[in-house]
């Protein structure tokens, strides 16, 4: 996750658009984003810690989610897509589109293709 790594091309948009979309409202990461951004820590409190500092929860994925990320993913499979290192993006995909959400993101095609509903916050061409 490019907050916490910063990384030198991507941290200061990411921290902007995070500071802006928590004055809109709360700001949530599922599971499998929490997932993601373990392996950058040693512990799982030092994680726990920097989504605290941040005011970003956790929310657990839905099983409307997970049914409609498995049926995204058929279709991404089924039109030649490559099997792997995918499926994260259609659990993220599926949830923000059962709830709703905003998705910040700096690689949009999957999600504009296969969970068209969903709002994406990427970086100006």
């Amino acid at each position: 996750m490019t907050l916490v790594t910063n990384d030198p091309r991507w941290a200061e948009w990411s921290q902007a658009e995070l500071e802006r979309a928590a004055l809109a409202g709360p700001v949530f990461v599922n599971d499998v984003v929490y997932a993601e951004m373990a392996p950058g820590f040693d512990r799982i409190e030092d994680l726990d810690r920097v989504l605290e500092d941040t005011l970003i929860d956790v929310l657990r994925t839905p099983r409307t989610a997970l049914f409609l990320a498995g049926k995204a993913f058929r279709r991404y499979r089924a039109s030649g897509g490559p099997r792997t290192g995918v499926l994260s993006d259609f659990f993220i995909g599926a949830h923000a589109a059962v709830e709703g959400w905003s998705l910040l993101t700096r690689d949009d095609r999957r999600y504009r293709v296969y969970f068209p509903t969903v709002r994406l916050i990427v970086p100006a061409a």
